[in-house]
Formats: C-alpha cells, sequence, structure tokens
C-alpha cells in the first residue's frame, strides 16, 4: 500500500477529534441536533484550520447510517465519504472548475436526488476563485436549492466573495490552532506512530505551523524522516534552519547592549549553522512582544516566548519606548526582505541599527522627579565639596548680602570671590552639583566626571600591580542585606571625590582588556559603572544582568577586589548592582530621604562578608 501523508492518515473522523474550532463543532452538532439544517454554509478562514475536514464530517453527520447526528465511521457511508468515493458528496475544487458552463452542468445535477444518503452535498473548496459571471449563475440555485441540497463553500480569502453570495450562506470563521491544542495533536501522532521525541522538538513544529493543523502534520512528517527516531530539538532546528530560543536571547541582549562585537559573532555563528533569516527576526518580534506585554502586566503567563526569568532579564534593558522603536525597525526589515538581494546582509544592518538605538534607561524618571530627588538629598550630603547653603532662592530679589554665590541660577556678571584658586569662567561645574547631588550616580544621566572636560587626568594604571586571575561563570552569589546597602549609600557622598578620580580611570581598562592576561577581569569590570562609594565598599551598575551575576559571585569576589584595590589605592568589598536593584534601592533611598529616616553616616555599620 502506497504512503499516506500524515495530515491526510491523521484526519479527524468525528466531531469530538477536531483541533480547536470548538464553538463551530458545538454550533454545527445543535443545528444537527435540532433539525435546523441550512442549505448553504461558508466556512473560511487560514489554510489548515480544518475548513474541508469539517465539511466532511458535516456531510458523515447528516448522511451516517446509524441516523442524523452519528459519525460511526463503520458503515459504508461514513467509509465512502472519508474515502471520497460517495455519490452524495461531491467535492469541486472552485481553482479548476471556474467557468460559467462548469457552474452550469453543477446546477443541473442539483436537480437530481441523492442516490444513497438523505442529503446530497456540494463541497466547493477555494471558492473565491471561481468567475464573477458564475457565481451570478448560481446565485439563485444557492438561494433556494431543493430540499435535499446542501452547499458548504470553504475559502480563505472571503473578501474576494460578492456579497450576495455571503448573504446566501451561515458564514463559520475558523481560526488558527491553539499552540497547546496543536501540541497535543502531534504528541497524538507520535505516539500512533511510535516514534519517541522531545518536548522542545514538538514545541518548535508548533510554532513553525503558525497555527494550521495541516502545515504542523507536513512539518512532522518532513522532520521525522529526517530525525527518525527519537524526534530531537536538534535535529529540527537543523532541518528548518532555526535558533535555539537561548541563542535568540543572548541575540536580543547583545542588540540591547549596542555590543556590535558580540552581535557580529553571533551572526557568523548562525550564517554557519544556516540559520533562517526570517524565522530568525520573527522570533526576535515575539520576544520584544512579550517584553511589552511583561512591562505592562507583570503577568508571565500572558508570554509565550520568554519563560523562568527571562521576562525580568530582558525588561531590565529594553523599557517600552525602546521595544516600540526596535519593533518598528524589524516589522519594516520583514517587509524589505522581499524586495532586497541580499537578506543576510540586510538583517546585519538591520541589527545594527538596533544596537545604534543606544541602552534603555534603567532608572525611569522623568525631570521633575530628578529635581525633586536632588532638593531631598541635599540636606542629606553634609560633606559636599561646594555645598549651597541658600536657604530658598527669591525669584527676582536683588543681591544684598549675599552669604554664598548662586551660578546656577544666573552667573553674575561681576567677579565674585571665588571659594577655590581655579577660576572657571564657563558653568561647566553647575550639572555636577545638579545631576549628582548625593555622590550617587544612577545612570540616568551622564555623570559629572564624564561632562567636565578640565578635569585632571588619572594617572596610568600599573599593570604590573594588577593580578591575572581568571573568573568563574557559575558559583555562589553573594547578597547584602537591604540595611548595608542603604549604609553604603548614606556614606557615599563622603567619598564623592575619590569615587570621580577612580571614574577617571576607567577608559584606561579598555587598554587592559587587549592583555591576555588581564582581558577577562578588565572586561568585566570596565562593563560596570561607580555608582556609590564608601571606606570599605564600591558598588558597581552593570546594564546587563549577566554581568551583574557574574560580579557578585563568591569566588569571583578576591580577584574583582584586587583588582579594584590597585585602582583605588585601597582594599574594598566591591558589590553589584543591575538595572532592577539600582531602581530598588535609589527609590528607597530616595524615599527615606523625604521622610528623613535616613541614619546619619556616624550610625552607620555596615555588614560586610570577608573577602580573604
Amino acid at each position: 500500500m502506497a504512503y499516506r501523508a500524515l495530515y491526510n492518515k491523521y484526519r479527524p473522523q468525528t466531531f469530538e477529534e477536531v483541533a480547536g474550532q470548538k464553538a463551530i463543532v458545538r454550533t454545527l452538532s445543535n443545528a444537527i441536533k435540532n433539525n435546523k439544517i441550512a442549505h448553504a454554509y461558508l466556512f473560511c478562514g487560514p489554510r489548515g484550520t480544518g475548513k474541508t475536514s469539517m465539511a466532511r464530517l458535516f456531510a458523515k453527520a447528516l448522511n451516517c447510517e446509524e441516523g442524523l447526528g452519528h459519525q460511526c465511521g463503520r458503515c459504508a457511508s461514513c467509509r465512502a465519504i472519508a474515502e471520497g468515493t460517495h455519490p452524495d458528496v461531491i467535492e469541486i475544487d472552485a481553482a479548476s472548475n471556474t467557468s460559467v458552463d462548469q457552474v452550469r452542468d453543477l446546477i443541473s445535477q442539483v436537480q437530481y436526488a441523492p442516490m444513497k444518503g438523505k442529503y446530497k452535498i456540494y463541497i466547493i473548496d477555494e471558492v473565491h476563485m471561481i468567475s464573477n459571471a458564475a457565481f451570478n449563475a448560481l446565485l439563485k440555485t444557492l438561494e433556494e436549492p431543493p430540499d435535499h441540497v446542501i452547499f458548504i463553500l470553504a475559502t480563505t480569502e472571503p473578501q474576494k466573495l460578492l456579497p450576495t453570495i455571503i448573504s446566501r450562506c451561515q458564514r463559520y470563521d475558523f481560526t488558527k490552532i491553539e499552540r497547546k491544542e496543536m501540541i497535543e495533536r502531534i504528541k497524538y501522532v507520535l505516539e500512533q506512530e511510535n516514534v519517541s521525541y522531545e518536548q522542545a522538538a514538538v514545541e518548535d513544529i508548533a510554532a513553525l505551523s503558525d497555527g494550521g493543523m495541516r502545515d504542523a502534520l507536513s512539518l512532522l512528517d518532513q522532520a521525522i524522516a529526517y530525525c527518525g527516531d527519537p524526534l530531537t530539538e536538534t535535529g529540527i532546528r537543523d532541518l528548518f534552519g532555526l535558533a535555539s530560543k537561548k541563542e535568540t536571547l543572548e541575540l536580543l541582549i547583545s542588540t540591547a547592549e549596542g555590543n556590535v562585537a558580540d552581535i557580529l559573532d553571533q551572526l557568523r555563528h548562525f550564517e554557519d549553522a544556516g540559520v533562517d533569516v526570517t524565522r530568525l527576526t520573527s522570533a526576535l518580534l515575539s520576544m520584544l512582544k512579550d517584553d511589552l506585554v511583561y512591562l505592562k502586566t507583570g503577568d508571565q503567563s500572558l508570554l509565550t516566548s520568554l519563560t523562568d526569568d527571562q521576562p525580568a532579564i530582558v525588561s531590565s534593558l529594553i523599557d517600552s519606548k525602546k521595544a516600540n522603536d526596535m519593533i518598528e525597525v524589524l516589522l519594516k526589515a520583514q517587509l524589505d526582505y522581499k524586495a532586497v538581494a541580499n537578506v543576510r546582509s540586510y538583517f546585519e544592518l538591520t541589527l545594527l541599527r538596533l544596537a545604534n538605538l543606544g541602552s534603555a534607561p534603567l532608572i525611569n524618571q522623568s525631570a521633575p522627579a530628578k529635581k525633586e530627588e536632588a532638593k531631598v538629598s541635599e540636606p542629606v550630603n553634609e560633606v559636599e565639596p561646594k555645598p549651597v547653603e541658600t536657604p530658598a532662592p527669591s525669584p527676582k530679589a536683588e543681591p544684598a548680602p549675599v552669604v554664598a554665590p548662586t551660578p546656577k541660577v544666573e552667573p553674575s556678571p561681576k567677579p565674585e570671590p571665588a571659594p577655590e584658586p581655579k577660576p572657571k569662567v564657563e558653568p561647566k561645574p553647575e550639572p555636577k552639583i545638579e545631576e549628582e547631588p548625593s555622590g550617587i550616580y544612577t545612570g540616568t544621566t551622564p555623570p559629572s566626571f564624564l561632562l567636565d572636560e578640565e578635569e585632571e587626568k588619572a594617572p596610568i594604571i600599573d599593570k604590573k600591580k594588577l593580578s591575572s586571575s581568571k573568573l568563574v561563570s557559575d558559583g555562589t552569589p553573594i547578597e547584602l542585606d537591604e540595611q548595608t546597602i542603604i549604609g553604603i549609600l548614606t556614606l557615599a557622598p563622603k567619598f564623592r571625590e575619590e569615587r570621580q578620580s577612580l571614574v577617571a580611570k576607567w577608559p584606561q581598562l579598555d587598554d587592559l582588556k587587549l592583555d591576555p592576561d588581564l582581558a577577562d577581569i578588565a572586561s568585566l569590570v570596565s562593563a560596570g559603572k561607580p555608582m556609590a562609594l564608601c571606606q570599605d565598599a564600591l558598588i558597581l551598575r552593570f546594564d546587563s544582568p549577566r554581568q551583574k551575576n557574574k560580579a557578585v559571585l563568591k569566588e569571583n569576589q578576591k580577584t574583582i577586589a584586587s583588582f579594584i584595590e590597585n585602582l583605588l589605592g585601597h582594599k574594598v568589598f566591591v558589590y553589584a548592582f543591575d538595572g532592577k536593584d539600582a531602581n530598588k534601592y535609589v527609590g528607597l533611598y530616595t524615599k527615606l530621604a523625604q521622610v528623613r529616616e535616613l541614619p546619619s553616616p556616624k550610625e552607620v555599620v555596615l555588614n560586610l562578608p570577608s573577602i580573604d
């Protein structure tokens, strides 16, 4: 016996076996049960969603020898319908029967009574292909056919049908089959075929089929031929040119971080593996869609691509504005793929555009909120290098006996006694006080040391004093308690100048990344930014949660602390934040400052673990 394709072999034989379309099944079953059978039906929807199969099952239920509504599958009528040989169930391919003459032949046959069953059923597939003239010839018959005739029209493009045709039919819209139901059906087929499988492989096939069960079974047929037994995720990815979810997520993170070197390296890997660019683009869009849903709802049950801790990682790097911008670029790329000569090169350019969108702000605050934070933090910052102690600036008051100059409001044209020997005419130091009132770099705006072009250059780092120990990627993470973190942030303003001196050395770390002995530690440390520094501790803020997780490993602490000690001049405990942590603790610090519940620097006790 000739081999039968899986989508033919496993067509549903009863209403109960239909995957999805529960509302349509229920409506048709109730119509038969209550003997309210219409003379014409229109089944429309995407390909492979069960339109023709439903039409055959409906014909079975009308003509089964066991009675109306039955689908026994054993009687001669049911078997003949399943095999396509029943004389009273006529299937017509409208794509090859479009002329008026062919429709007139059909009309002439309608008048004859059924030979075996109770009803004569015409199933016209792809009915939108019939010409307008042929439709007009069919109109009268379709409106008032004989009592024993039922028309079932099926189409993927109902918008091409004449309104006069649609108005004469009961319309049923078939929807794409849910992923969960499709996975269950694929598993059932694999069990019937005695093929073992990996869950991830089944999920990949369901995702590729895009809601069409026929497509899913066709892909499954192809996959079994390629992989054999068992059906593996690796085999599916090799066959259809898919990137794994982990690889896709890493590409998205590298793009969000603007890491061009990693992007190009991953693209070379995808090219070597033969990954389909169009499907990879769809996978990236699916993850960005999940990111938007998670940012707005925080509900992981609504997501389809991101699982476990992945939504938190992506949302810490990509805010809603950036996600929308990235989606627009990728959607445009999908449209342009059809017009470009080299899709892979265009995809590479698209990723570079995404990388140039810049890093997402990790602490989303409006401008007024920043000003309020500055006002709250100033009273706490008791040892600022340049404290502004004017109690309340008057809008347009004459400068009578001025205690301290207010260069921030309006620079005075008259020379005033400067407290420091440096005569700075340009008001560049002003944002220094406004943007970093508490000596804590939050990451929302460039720190003042990057804006001050007249800052003295830090001495060149002596490589001989740096250790060359390697870092590990897995281990035991260190966690600081909330009181200790708030204590570090409280002490930070007193060490602002020392932190700025440390940050001034940061650009020199780029050169160390080229040193084979120091590349690992220099790459990690340079990815962070000194956020808060006190005598015994330093907090680095990383854009990437992966880098933050590596920096807080107990096994890496001694190496990182030794490296920072050579940069700073004394030993400190080094802790790390990602964007989510920075949001949490800076927000908590601000709230405590607003209600004046921050501890005084003298009361701070840091509970730091030993790094020896």
